[in-house]
């Protein structure tokens, strides 16, 4: 299965969210303002119509935010000087209109239908969670948030690390901050349909912008089928790449293994089931594989668990390939 599949697969369902939100506009305007309890309190009718709007206005955004945002002048000098690692609009605003459908629908329950304040209640409760997924998802994007656990990776200036799946950057910036003489090869399909041109222009870019140019070398390839020979890297990371491969993790895990010298260290960052992932992909979180699921694909493909834990709501673990092997 090719990286981009697997991903497309758990991200491509932004367009849907925002034929869903621009359908809850139309309904926040139209009928729940049409509402006995909603229509004789101008407050309120007035405070859903504008609601609605904005639900309605945000969503039609999320549908080609991207494309409307490159043709603002603002926007566009802010791109050319800050970093900026791909993530859409969709992933990034949408939480942020739920809230409003959520807390808008409570508000009407609540008013027309009392009786029924326990699913208010919970609508309120699920705009919480929203609300969190937004602080989280518009993170993701910042310069500040691009960083990694602290954890035992070769440092010295001989060190080859590889970042696999590297996307727009993100991880291999963080690597560079970290470690300061170590050598990086950026490996991706550059092919995804939910970063921004695929991410590789995008990688080039950050890279120049972090001073990490000399020391990273850019490669094109599969996750699945590295283009490397046995044992060629002293450690490895790969951060929200291989948790997108579908029933191809454990092949993941499998080359990750392969390129490694004996002894090496190979840290993955992977989303897995709770509150955390709930606040961002929601109910797509129930399907995450699970901490117990990642330890036995481990252990199954020949590493040992160095080292796990858990840093900005993602878990993450140090595997280890056997020094003999």
């Amino acid at each position: 299965m090719k990286i981009n599949e697997a991903i497309e697969r758990n991200h491509g369902h932004m367009w849907w969210v925002g034929a869903a939100g621009a359908a809850a506009g139309a309904v926040l305007m139209i009928y729940v303002p049409s509402l006995p309890a909603i229509s004789n309190a101008l407050l309120l009718f007035a405070g859903f119509h504008l609601v609605g709007a904005l639900v309605l206005l945000g969503s039609l955004y999320l549908l080609g935010g991207n494309r409307i945002a490159r043709r603002l002048p603002f926007l566009r000098k802010k791109e050319a000087e800050d970093f900026d690692f791909g993530w859409p609009l969709a992933f990034t605003y949408g939480p942020w209109v739920a809230v409003l459908v959520m807390v808008a629908a409570a508000v009407a329950i609540q008013v027309a239908a009392p009786a029924w304040w326990p699913l208010a209640a919970c609508l309120t409760l699920l705009a919480a969670g929203f609300f969190a997924g937004g602080l989280i998802t518009r993170a993701s994007g910042q310069y500040d948030h691009a960083v990694l656990p602290f954890v035992d990776l070769p440092s010295g200036e001989n060190s080859i690390i590889l970042d696999g799946g590297s996307g727009a950057g993100r991880t291999t910036v963080a690597l560079g901050r970290a470690l300061k003489q170590a050598r990086f090869v950026a490996l991706d399909r550059f092919d995804s349909g939910y970063i921004s041109g695929g991410g590789q222009s995008l990688l080039e870019r950050n890279l120049r912008r972090a001073g990490l140019t000399e020391r990273v070398r850019i490669e094109r390839g599969d996750l699945t089928a590295l283009p490397f020979p046995d044992r060629a890297f002293d450690g490895a990371v790969s951060a929200h790449a291989i948790d997108h491969l579908g029933t191809m993790k454990e092949q993941g895990l499998r080359e990750m293994l392969r390129v490694l010298k004996p002894g090496g260290r190979f840290l993955l960052i992977a989303w897995v089931p709770g509150w955390t992932m709930f606040t961002v992909a929601n109910v797509f979180a129930l399907f995450l594989s699970s901490k117990a699921d990642w330890r036995r694909m481990a252990t199954r493909t020949g590493f040992a668990v160095a080292d796990e834990g858990t840093f900005n709501g993602y878990w993450f673990a140090v595997l280890k390939k056997p020094d003999a092997a």
